[in-house]
């Protein structure tokens, strides 16, 4: 395994992914806006993206890639139907805190 990918340590790339991750993951934790928590989901994929190429790099296999272009699929189509979804409940209830949705009843 090569430990550098274009000049830089994979270590750098891995520690931006774990920060990114942790970021993300505080964001669904802790925020209360959908919009948010939607945003931090993108936020983690977008990090175990990074591994995913990290990796393929490194190893000079092109599998780690190729899974990073079904997970961006994957990610589009969740955004799509998470703002539709966000849309259609702020229409309904005036706002978009997950607190205030107690039941998936209208």
């Amino acid at each position: 395994m090569n430990s550098l990918v274009s000049g830089i340590p994979v270590s750098f790339f891995l520690g931006l992914a774990g920060i990114l991750f942790s970021i993300g993951v505080l964001g669904v934790l802790m925020r209360r806006n959908a919009v948010v928590i939607f945003m931090s989901v993108e936020l983690i994929l977008n990090s175990v993206n990074l591994v995913f190429v990290t990796f393929s790099k490194s190893l000079s296999n092109i599998s780690g890639e190729t899974i990073v272009f079904f997970v961006m699929a994957i990610a589009a189509a969740e955004a799509a139907v998470g703002l539709a979804l966000v849309i259609a409940i702020f229409r309904h209830k005036k706002s978009t805190n997950v607190d205030e949705l107690q039941s998936l009843k209208w």
